[in-house]
Order: C-alpha cells, then sequence, then structure tokens
C-alpha cells in the first residue's frame, strides 16, 4: 500500500550521515501456543485446498487472489503518527491467524511501516501460529526517498533480519521517488536475486513509461518485473485508462491492489454510520467525507448484490476487483479487527455472475 498523503519531508535525516531508517530496538514476546498451531495447520490445509491460486507475474510463485495488507502493524510511530493506530502483538497474532484460517497464504509489508516494526510483527504472528517458512508468500518494499539505488543492497540485510527467518519472495521498489533511474534500481534487484536474498521483483505506484523501463531491465537480466502494486478500486479505476493495466495484462505482470476498498467507503459502514468518521485520524477523516455521496449509488449497488451472495459490501467489491480482469489483479485489503481479516478472506469463496461483473463496471466507470 501506499502511505496516506502528508509531506514526504518530514523523513529527511536530522544529521549528516545519519540512516534514513535506523534500525529500531523492537521487542515483542512470542507466545508458542501448541493447540493453537495445530488448528490453524488443520484449518489452513482444509481452506488452501478449496481456493485456486494464480502465479505471481511469469514466476513460480503461487498467491490467493486475496492477499493481507500489514500497514497497520505499523503502529503510531515516525511516518504513520496520528493516522494509525497501535496494535499490540497478541492482537497481529489473532489477526494473523484469521486470514490464514481463511485461506490467505501471502502478505505484503513494506520497509516504511513502522521501520521493521510491520515486518518483525507479521513474522512473530505467523510464528505464533506454527507456520513455516515454505508455507506463506511474503511480498516487502524498499523506500526511495532521499537514496539511490545504492542503498538497495546495503538495506536488505534489515529486511531479512526483521523477517526473521521468512524469505523475501516479492521486493519492490515502493515509490518513483529514487534519486536511480529504474534502471540501476532493477539492477541492484537483480543482483539480490542472483545472491539468493530475494525470489522476485516487483515496482509499486509506477506508470506506464517506468513500469515498461524496469521491465526491460529486468529482462536483460533474466528476469521478469513480477508485479506493480497501486491503486485500483471500484472508487479508483484510472489504471484501466492510463495504460497501466493494459500493459500489465498484455506482459503478465500482476496488479497488486491497494486500497481495494477505498479505505473503506465501499465496506458502506461509514454511509450506514457517519459518526463512525470522527472516531479517524483528521487526515483520513477528511478524504473519507470527501467520498462519501459520490459513492453513495456504488454502495447501494454493492449491497444489493451483497444480498444475493449473503455477503458483505466490501466482500462484493473486492470480489469484482479479483474477477473483473481475469486472473490480473489481485487484492491486499488491510485489517486491524478479527471481523475485518475474516471478511476479506470470504470475498475468494464465491463469484459474483458476469451480469453483475457487468452492472459494477458500468456503475463505476466514471471513477476510471
Amino acid at each position: 500500500m501506499n502511505p496516506l498523503p502528508f509531506s514526504p519531508y518530514s523523513l529527511a535525516p536530522t544529521r549528516p550521515h545519519a540512516p534514513l531508517f535506523p534500525r529500531p530496538v523492537i521487542k515483542y514476546q512470542i507466545v508458542q501456543d501448541k493447540k493453537l498451531q495445530k488448528q490453524v495447520k488443520k484449518d489452513l490445509m482444509k481452506t488452501q485446498t478449496n481456493i485456486q491460486k494464480r502465479h505471481l507475474g511469469h514466476t513460480d510463485i503461487e498467491i490467493t487472489p486475496i492477499g493481507l495488507g500489514v500497514m497497520q502493524f505499523s503502529g503510531s510511530s515516525g511516518f504513520f503518527r496520528g493516522i494509525m493506530p497501535d496494535i499490540h502483538q497478541e492482537q497481529m497474532n489473532a489477526i494473523i491467524k484469521t486470514a490464514l484460517i481463511g485461506g490467505i497464504n501471502w502478505f505484503d509489508t513494506a520497509e516504511i511501516y513502522g521501520r521493521g516494526r510491520s515486518e518483525r510483527g507479521l513474522a512473530n504472528g505467523l510464528k505464533a501460529a506454527g507456520v513455516k517458512d515454505k508455507e506463506v508468500v511474503i511480498g516487502t518494499k524498499w523506500f526511495p526517498l532521499f537514496r539511490r539505488a545504492s542503498s538497495i543492497p546495503k538495506t536488505i540485510d534489515d529486511r531479512i533480519h526483521f523477517l526473521d527467518g521468512y524469505t523475501i519472495d516479492l521486493y519492490m521498489i515502493h515509490q518513483p521517488w529514487g534519486f536511480s533511474s529504474p534502471e540501476n534500481e532493477m539492477g541492484s534487484m537483480a543482483d539480490l536475486v542472483k545472491d539468493g536474498k530475494i525470489c522476485s521483483v516487483g515496482v509499486s505506484n509506477f506508470n506506464l513509461p517506468r513500469m515498461q523501463s524496469a521491465q526491460a531491465a529486468l529482462e536483460k537480466r533474466g528476469l521478469p518485473l513480477a508485479a506493480n502494486q497501486v491503486q485500483y478500486s471500484l472508487l479508483n479505476r484510472k489504471i484501466e485508462t492510463n495504460g497501466v493495466l493494459d500493459a500489465a495484462r498484455e506482459t503478465g505482470i500482476t496488479i497488486v491492489a491497494w486500497s481495494p476498498l477505498a479505505s473503506g467507503l465501499l465496506s458502506g459502514k461509514f454511509h450506514k454510520n457517519p459518526e463512525l468518521l470522527d472516531q479517524k485520524p483528521y487526515f483520513r477523516r477528511l478524504m473519507l467525507r470527501r467520498g462519501l455521496e459520490r459513492s453513495r449509488p456504488t454502495v447501494n449497488l454493492l449491497e444489493e448484490i451483497a444480498a444475493r451472495h449473503e455477503a458483505t459490501p466490501g466482500q462484493v467489491a473486492l470480489n469484482w476487483l479479483i474477477n473483473f480482469k481475469g486472473e490480473t489483479v489481485v487484492a491486499i485489503p488491510g485489517a486491524s479487527k478479527l471481523q475485518q481479516a475474516e471478511e476479506n478472506a470470504g470475498a475468494m469463496k464465491f463469484r459474483l455472475s458476469d451480469e453483475e461483473l457487468s452492472r459494477l463496471d458500468k456503475a463505476t466507470r466514471d471513477f476510471r
């Protein structure tokens, strides 16, 4: 996912030669519950066999159509001060367990998400559930602001440290904000694949020309560009008209949709209870209020379709996203509550009809 909007310049180093992201001391206690681990394993085997996985780009990595974004695990420190609530490790464990039991097999995190807090919280939650490295897929990201490509190999050991034994299956350039060209960034990423430190390479928030440059640079090294993680939902369909989605479909790049529920608007909860907005941080509250009325017809249609499937509006929105363009698009909704993780996973348990997919398409074309 993309960080929420505020000035990136607040991230500048405070003294000469200071690392942009000094490694914080993070202490978590992992409670090994053997009974819980056995139950998760049992439920995981049951659900994983029922959900059709997809290849991540032109790689051998297989992922479920819905993953779990764990930006919420970053807490309220640093970049996310005043934006994200603090979530205790026990809650993280429970969210991860719920996602796993629901059939989700992959997780998305990033360096900027708490400077390692999200990554370590994820690793601890997987360990608490008794999940081994090769039983899940993990994607994380390098943050390029004020940095050059030479920082990529210098900081990869921090990512490995915080993920604590779990493989980096997908490593992405988080934003097109670096001082280096896409070609140099991809060169550094390809070196990490060669060295066995990561399994595949992706980008995030890259426009069409930059995505194509990254893809061409990797092809010279004999590697595919596995994914481009971009904002995509029924309320933000810009990638359908700016060339990114068409190019991804033509070349086999997986589109990973962040904010697939439009920060919760597509769940319908804010339309039913606008007072819930008063509980949100200031910047997020402003953003949600701006979109409330414009999204109301879409939410009404989602509720109508959801009733047919005994689903929620959010599940219908996610189902549209992962099916409307075939297998090109996967989604990474976040969760700060168990119910959210359960509902996210439940979006994979049914399929909208072609008529329903078409109705939602026609109703939201103004958002392209």
